[in-house]
């Protein structure tokens, strides 16, 4: 009675908040898009991205230790891109798979922010070694730390995640002017989008939300929808199945006022991901949505063995359609206006595994990207390349953040619009850092 692909999941969210949302309406069409609309857009490549290999300093020091520890992993540079040079003088390159990601940085619409991940407060070597100081739960585990990534909780026990709670300072302030969720998927339902008084919205990638089937079917569950049974947890569900109806009645009636895009997107999973994100920004007026967050997704990047072959096709997948979406808000004029950025489970050990892969770490270097970032600059600081060395966990390069999800999240929240106050809710370890502003949202570029 559903088709496969198209209909709406709530993700982990509560039976109690599935009832908070009430029969959302189409508001009238806008002639544009606000100039105040902003979007964050969340890429997760899930399995844990062996960012070593993402993005190398190149000046002498650093890559001899390069290129010596990875052993088997390490690049030529034949397998790098040419290098460029940050704002600090500082030489870098990306992997040549990355092409276009080099592109952006070198215009000055990307920025590398190293050494992020999972922390309740900042922590050393030997803080970390004698167990003097909290640590994330479950540290090198995939599930918890694709956890920890979505909710910013690095002690874990979050039943919502922080691009959650930022929907639930939206709806509180009014933000947008309709009932669709602030938060959409176009890879399935994920705990990020979850919060305590909104739920989000998921949808396949060319699929429609709207249920089909049989005539008297849907007139049926019509009927179910428009009874009330007086049970809390019957009562809810109902009330989710009638808030996704009204979801995919909006989104189908905002998507016919779209016009087709230009922009030539990759034929791909993550090509497709981010094209249905770029069709719904453009219509984002006509949902009456001045904030939004997107999530998608890549997977494959838990490179124990044959490390190399993997990158050079998930690389190879991934940059042409970040670059992509990115002319594609230059298309619709609002590049200034969304600010892409990567997520993943975890680094990978710079030491390599006999089987020329690597096991899962923890720091990692991210991606962030578009026309309000600070691009062409290294944020924060590349691990010293040193096994047990002073960034080390023990003698394998896992690498200990020096940036916290949360002064990450922080940062992108602040350019987003949420003050202090808010920030404080969304990211509660927030408060054990120096900073909650790591910079690296800029002026837009010219």
């Amino acid at each position: 009675m559903f088709t496969r692909r198209g209909f709406i999941r709530a993700g982990a969210a509560t039976v109690s908040s599935l009832a908070l949302r009430p029969f959302g309406l189409l508001p009238a069409l806008a002639q544009n898009a606000s100039s105040s609309y902003k979007a964050l857009v969340c890429v997760f490549l899930f399995g844990g991205n062996d960012s070593n290999n993402t993005v190398v300093p190149m000046d002498d020091t650093n890559f001899k230790a390069y290129s010596s520890i990875r052993g088997s992993l390490a690049l030529a540079t034949s397998s790098l891109t040419a290098p460029a040079t940050t704002a600090s003088g500082a030489p870098i390159a990306f992997h040549a798979k990355l092409a276009e990601v080099a592109s952006m940085f070198s215009s000055k619409e990307l920025a590398v922010v190293a050494n992020v991940g999972p922390l309740v407060q900042p922590l050393t070597r030997a803080q970390y070694q004698s167990a003097q100081a909290p640590v994330p739960l479950n540290l090198f585990s995939h599930s918890d730390q694709q956890l920890a990534w979505q909710t910013s909780i690095a002690q874990g026990g979050s039943p919502t995640g922080w691009a959650g709670r930022v929907g639930d300072y939206i709806a509180s302030q009014n933000i947008n002017s309709s009932s669709f969720p602030p938060f959409f998927s176009v890879a399935g339902g994920v705990l990020e989008g979850v919060g305590g008084h909104t739920q989000p919205v998921a949808l396949a990638p060319g699929g429609s939300l709207n249920l089909t089937g049989p005539a008297a079917g849907i007139a049926a569950i019509d009927s179910l929808l428009t009874t009330s049974y007086g049970v809390s947890l019957t009562q809810a569900a109902n009330d989710m199945l009638s808030n996704s109806v009204s979801d995919a009645a909006m989104l189908d009636a905002a998507l016919a006022k779209g016009t087709a895009l230009k922009t030539v997107f990759p034929t791909t999973g993550i090509g497709a991901q981010l094209q249905q994100i770029a069709k719904i920004i453009q219509v984002a007026s006509y949902l009456g949505m001045t904030r939004q967050i997107f999530f998608c997704s890549l997977g494959g990047f838990d490179t124990h063995a044959t490390e190399i072959e993997t990158l050079n096709t998930l690389y190879g997948q991934l940059s042409p359609a970040l670059l992509a979406f990115y002319e594609a808000t230059q298309e619709l004029g609002v590049a200034n206006n969304v600010t892409t950025f990567t997520e993943s489970d975890f680094s990978r050990t710079f030491q390599p595994t006999t089987t020329d892969g690597s096991d899962h770490a923890w720091g990692s270097h991210h991606l962030v990207f578009g026309g309000a970032v600070g691009g062409g600059q290294v944020y924060g600081q590349f691990p010293a390349f040193e096994l047990g060395g002073p960034n080390d966990t023990d003698t394998r390069g896992r690498w200990i953040p020096t940036i916290s999800i949360d002064q990450y999240g922080a940062t992108l929240c602040t350019w987003f619009g949420l003050p202090p106050s808010a920030l404080a809710l969304v990211f509660p370890n927030l408060a054990n850092f120096p900073t909650s502003n790591i910079g690296f949202m800029g002026s837009p570029t010219s």
